[in-house]
């Protein structure tokens, strides 16, 4: 790189802007910015929420390369936090509200005010999926969860209903029995959509949890600013069917956070993930995408990990690529 010494600025201005801006600190975050930060690429990552994102709030995490015995989702992700920032990565926190081409910069807007960079990684992952039934709004975080680790220790020798089906329901509901004394989950379909290990792994809970398969979720009902029951349907009898319960968990899938793209030109899938090319390169010159966001990722911590890297890898090569056909970007010190 070019060995030419500017003056130090967080900004991000037209004159002096960042070289790289990382919208989200989640896995495919932190990793890209540990691989370029460590490259002398100025970086900074915005973040809105939690830094580590939905891995934060994973209770366990038993199948990352290098635990044998596994790993809290929060020290996996404190410890890529450290690891970032112990290469020179900046984590603001603040929320993008959108990005744009300016000439041969990207403009980010953010709550803090607007910034300039060379190049954007998304990496903003992706939220809970709402069922959207009466009640749930009503009754959120009173007694209507999305996250088992945050939320399943109010729950002791409580009854509980999980809704869902897939992976995560199956895997949440297990983690909930250390908490709760039962817990009915309602799947709205025949069977399980989990992997066939889960679904093994969840016959062994028998004694603390029964599924109800061919079972809608309809009303979440309550009185006094406390969840009293689930009301339902029976598809195969026609019937309806409640739940008694202290809690919901709702285990329904992820909606990709994508609504600060809206008028940014960046192509998203027909479910609002974010398309990309075989470099992590969206449609947009300088925009790239990792992780949960990006449209036909694997939903793992390993994979939007190795997503970052990757995509890193990809951004230095967009930055030299500026420098061979503009002005050198200067090191950074």
């Amino acid at each position: 790189m070019p060995s030419q010494e500017i003056k130090k600025d967080n900004q991000g201005t037209v004159d002096n802007p960042h070289d790289l801006v990382v919208v989200g600190a989640g896995p495919a975050a932190l990793s890209a910015a540990i691989y370029t930060s460590r490259e002398d690429i100025k970086t900074v990552l915005f973040e809105k929420g939690a830094i580590g994102g939905l891995a934060a709030v994973t209770d366990w995490v038993d199948n990352y390369p290098g635990f044998a015995k596994g790993i809290s989702g929060l020290e996996l992700s404190d410890a890529m936090q450290s690891q970032a920032e112990r290469f020179g990565a900046k984590i603001e926190l603040g929320e993008v509200q959108s990005v744009s081409s300016a000439d041969k910069l990207k403009k980010i807007m953010t709550t803090e005010g607007d910034i300039y960079a060379r190049a954007v990684l998304v990496a903003t992952g992706s939220e809970y999926r709402k069922i959207g039934v009466p009640g749930e709004e009503e009754f959120y975080a009173r007694g209507v969860h999305y996250c088992a680790t945050c939320d399943g220790a109010f729950y002791r020798d409580k009854r509980l209903v999980v809704v869902g089906g897939g992976n995560s329901a199956v895997q949440e509901s297990m983690f909930l029995t250390r908490f709760t004394s039962h817990i009915n989950v309602l799947v709205r379909g025949p069977k399980f959509r989990a992997s066939e290990i889960l679904v093994h792994e969840i016959e062994k809970f028998k004694n603390k949890i029964t599924v109800h398969f061919n079972t809608t979720t309809d009303e979440i009902v309550g009185q006094d600013s406390k969840v009293q029951k689930v009301v339902g349907t029976d598809k195969i009898s026609g019937e309806k069917v409640e739940f008694p319960t202290d809690g919901v968990f709702v285990f329904v899938g992820l909606d990709p956070n994508t609504g600060f793209l809206a008028g940014s030109g960046v192509e998203l899938d027909e479910n609002k993930f974010v398309k990309s090319d075989q470099k992590l390169m969206t449609n947009i010159p300088g925009i790239f995408v990792a992780g949960d966001v990006r449209s036909g990722a694997t939903l793992q911590i390993a994979s939007a990990s190795g997503e970052g890297a990757t995509a890193a890898l990809m951004i230095r090569e967009y930055l030299e690529s500026m420098e061979r056909d503009h002005e050198p970007r200067p090191v950074h010190v």
